[in-house]
């Protein structure tokens, strides 16, 4: 028995929803294309867009289902949402940050968080972490998290060395 996700993120994107999907999908293992909507002649005053052309691409991210919508110039991505993606090392740390950066704004890169190509906003984030910063009143915690805010691509062995002193 399939269980039906209730919730989506839908992403919005002026004309390039297919060229996300292809990107991301390329990144991520687990993930696939799985639809692709296209617009009609109905509604076109409202839409602009040509008959035939990327409405909304439909596709999963390491099996968590996303929309992918060409909905025009309207909207840009910002910092209020991003995705976050745990990591078990510093090989995953450093492949989806490598991936994901490329094309990136590089002044949008701080203690983990970078802005990809199309402008949305990621956390790289190692599985470490909640360990390393769980105590807010340790010193421990706070050698670690002083060094984490020193960091564009988090440094899993850097965030240690802090903690241990």
């Amino acid at each position: 028995m399939t269980s039906k996700v209730r919730i989506t993120p839908c992403l919005w994107f002026d004309t390039q929803a297919e060229e996300a999907a292809n990107f991301y999908t390329g990144i991520f293992r687990n993930s696939r294309i799985t639809d692709i909507g296209r617009y009609g002649e109905a509604g076109k005053e409202h839409h602009g867009r040509p008959a035939g052309s990327v409405m909304i691409v439909v596709l999963e991210l390491d099996g968590q289902p996303f929309t992918a919508l060409n909905g025009g110039p309207h909207f840009k991505f910002n910092e209020a949402v991003s995705l976050q993606v745990s990591c078990k090392d510093q090989a995953e740390v450093n492949h989806y940050w490598d991936k994901l950066s490329a094309g990136g704004d590089p002044k949008a890169q701080q203690c983990g968080w970078l802005k990809d190509n199309y402008g949305l906003s990621w956390q790289i984030v190692p599985d470490i972490v909640p360990k390393l910063l769980g105590d807010p009143t340790s010193p421990k915690s706070q050698r670690a998290l002083a060094e984490m805010m020193q960091q564009k691509k988090p440094d899993i062995a850097a965030m240690q060395r802090a903690y241990d002193g």
